[in-house]
């Protein structure tokens, strides 16, 4: 079972998120080639970082076994807290004393890092639905700006920015700022530039802002994940100039950046964009592209046919170039036709295998799919932003700019791939298996228009508290029982951190949801009100100690990591059914809030299990949950609703209907 990295940042969101306090989308710097001229280096705080901290083996062991307890029998709780103590006083304190030694040894990174690579890089299951994730923009606040070619050719100029703000050290840092009026400053930028590297995570800590990791920021360009036997690679080559760009199935690339390193001028690209969607080529018989859905050995066999029948070259070129734009021939019918496309599509038109793709279709509506292996939703959210932002305020074009009087026959590269038929075989094959897997996904979502965070702040309480304690309620009025939950926390705080689980089903969202759910007649609204406000209480001591570094769940995975390395038995404790059961997360669920996201998603990442993305804005909840056969997403997203409107009602002081 991998569990599901999503976007849930430090504390609450990175740069624009979840939660105050934030700081806007960074300052612009007028069209060019920059996104904007940061004070500070890009990089200045990354050495100073301090590091991911290994949590103490005796916390790690209560705070998994509170993690147990809602979801085990007393005498299989008894059994687990055996286990438990049987680690803790014999393997599990060699394997911990060997974890700090090896950390001790490794001060350039975190203990995580390395174990957290091998986990998805290793996997064999297909990247689409099982890993990678998407992120929907909201459309441009200019409805004319929302025409294909012109939404394409200005998020392109403003991606492409992106990366030479980012490349030239001019993007500012990513920091969260808990007192932005001291940090957020030109006066505190133009001091702290001054402080050395080594130290200059210190200096920002004294006004109260937090520098967070950017190490995964350079895969973010001309990166691919690699197909090889038994375990994949991360590929990146910073030199290519090119962009990849698929429609209809074809594969075509031209370069955005020339010889200096300049960005090829908006109305060439403009027009290059309009000729590739002008191109009456039909779709491929054989499409390429589902390769990169098929499980990971048999790709990588594949792709080793291919490169041997004469496409080493073209398939460098998908590999390095600066990432993948996707034109879809068609326009977006409502939100779940949305979510369905620009999580998988029809196979044709993606390359899953890209660090990230850029989707845009024919009336405009954008998204970002990206593959997990290489970095966290921090780096990707960021981008994001930026791109909305630069796109929409400081637009590279107009819906009246004409295009550049290129030679773009000359100029655009249609790539052809010479298939064999074992090839063309593996093709149809790998179709069959995507259009049957997909077959089983369903997606719905929800809009709770009742309130949201200012309603549930007055009311304090934490509003991931109580979207989480949501979901605790709908499953157990759907199914009757509280099952593992999984809540992606960034320790992007730290070098080189990654995630950290926060648990949201505990003992007092059991003891909350059962008294809703299973006898609200017997409770007044006051006693509804009090369980709910321990239930906050708690997940924002859960939210805190992950995004410290202070969960159970990355620790208990790199001690069980480095026994399998060690060649070790595994320890019982990994043994125990109660272990493969917490780690089998039926609910699996990330919260993201930009006001650039329309809203965001992903596949459960068990068979029997929901994939729930959500976000509390000011005066509304989304929610956008897929399942597979088995469950019900709009049945569980109808409980999901009747959960909310009942701790509303108890909120005003109302009595709960059954």
């Amino acid at each position: 079972m991998v569990p599901r990295l999503l976007l849930r940042a430090w504390p609450r969101g990175p740069a624009v998120g979840p939660g105050a306090p934030s700081r806007p989308l960074s300052a612009g710097s007028g069209p060019g080639q920059y996104l904007q001229r940061s004070i500070v280096p890009t990089m200045h705080y990354q050495d100073s970082l301090p590091r991911l901290p290994i949590p103490k083996l005796e916390d790690t062991i209560r705070r998994y076994l509170s993690a147990q307890k809602p979801l085990l029998n007393d005498g299989q709780f008894r059994k687990t807290e055996q286990f438990c103590k049987n680690f803790e006083n014999g393997i599990g304190k060699e394997l911990h004393e060997q974890l700090v030694a090896q950390d001790k040894q490794n001060k350039h990174t975190s203990y995580i890092s390395g174990p957290w690579f091998d986990m998805y890089l290793s996997a064999r299951d297909s990247v689409v639905l099982n890993f990678n994730p998407f992120m929907a923009f909201n459309p441009d606040p200019k409805s004319e700006y929302n025409d294909q070619l012109t939404r394409a050719t200005n998020m392109t100029v403003s991606a492409i920015r992106f990366l030479k703000t980012l490349r030239d050290g001019l993007l500012e840092p990513e920091v969260f700022h808990l007192n932005p009026a001291k940090s957020d400053t030109d006066t505190f930028k133009r001091l702290i530039r001054f402080v050395p590297s080594s130290l200059s995570w210190y200096g920002a800590y004294l006004v109260n802002a937090y520098p967070l990791d950017m190490s995964q920021y350079f895969r973010l360009f001309n990166s691919t994940r690699l197909p090889k036997p038994s375990r994949d690679e991360l590929f990146t080559d910073d030199k290519a100039r090119h962009l990849l760009v698929l429609r209809k199935g074809n594969f075509y690339i031209f370069d955005v950046l020339d010889q200096d390193g300049n960005i090829v001028s908006p109305s060439e690209i403009q027009a290059h964009l309009k000729y590739i969607l002008s191109d009456s080529s039909p779709a491929p018989e054989f499409p390429l592209a589902y390769l990169t859905s098929e499980n990971r050995d048999i790709w990588a066999e594949l792709r080793q046919k291919l490169m041997s029948s004469g496409n080493e070259e073209s398939l460098r070129k998908v590999d390095s170039a600066v990432f993948c734009l996707c034109l879809d021939d068609f326009p977006i019918k409502d939100l779940v036709h949305l979510s369905h496309n620009m999580l998988h599509g029809d196979g044709t038109n993606r390359w899953f295998d890209k660090s990230f793709n850029l989707i845009i279709a024919k009336d405009g509506s954008a998204a970002v799919h990206f593959e997990h292996s290489w970095g966290d939703g921090v780096a990707v959210l960021r981008f994001f932003n930026e791109v909305f932002k630069d796109s929409t305020q400081i637009p590279a074009i107009t819906p009246q700019s004409q295009p550049a009087t290129a030679d773009s026959t000359v100029t655009v590269q249609k790539l052809n791939f010479k298939l064999t038929d074992a090839l063309k075989t593996g093709i149809m094959a790998a179709k069959e298996k995507f259009d049957a897997t997909m077959k089983t996904l369903t997606i719905d979502c929800l809009q709770f228009q009742r309130g949201g965070k200012e309603f549930l702040k007055k009311q304090k309480l934490s509003p991931d508290a109580v979207a989480q304690l949501a979901f605790q309620m709908a499953f157990l009025r759907q199914y009757g029982q509280t099952v593992a939950t999984y809540e992606s926390c960034s320790t992007a705080a730290f070098k080189h951190g990654r995630t950290e689980t926060i648990r949201p089903a505990s003992i007092y969202t059991k003891r909350c949801s059962e008294a809703f759910v299973r006898e609200p007649s017997r409770h007044s609204a006051g006693e509804l009100q009090q369980m709910m406000v321990e239930c906050s209480k708690y997940h924002g001591q859960l939210t805190k100690e992950a995004a410290m570094g202070q969960g159970f769940d990355r620790h208990l995975f790199a001690l069980r990591h480095l026994a399998a390395a060690s060649g070790i038995i595994l320890p019982e404790l990994y043994l125990d059914p109660a272990y493969g059961q917490i780690n089998h997360n039926v609910l699996s669920t990330s919260t993201l809030s930009s006001p650039a996201v329309n809203l965001g998603g992903f596949a459960p990442v068990v068979s029997d299990g929901f994939g729930v993305g959500y976000a509390v804005h000011g005066n509304w909840i989304g929610c956008n949950v897929s399942s597979y056969p088995g469950r019900n997403a709009r049945e569980f997203l109808q409980c999901v609703e009747k959960a909310l409107e009942d701790m509303f009602d108890a909120l005003e002081g109302k009595s709960i209907k059954s």
